[in-house]
């Protein structure tokens, strides 16, 4: 299903995008889209998340940072 989704959106993106470039997309569309239509919020939360373990240990403290003064 995923090399599908890949391959889907490599058409829609142009040949010339990499496969890592495609992936990055389909995951911005799925957060732009995950509390649409009544959606559960929590899937939004869940998703933030689940991708903010991925980040390397400098990013999540920036991330922690910017969070932190933009709820101040």
């Amino acid at each position: 299903m995923i090399e599908r989704a890949i391959e889907i959106a490599t058409l829609m993106l142009g040949s010339h995008r990499s496969r890592s470039y495609c992936l990055k997309m389909i995951c911005a569309d799925f957060l732009a889209g995950a509390n649409l239509d009544n959606g559960d919020p929590n899937t939004l939360l869940f998703s933030m998340m689940r991708f903010f373990r991925f980040l390397p240990e400098e990013q999540k403290q920036t991330f922690i940072k910017q969070l932190t003064q933009q709820a101040a």
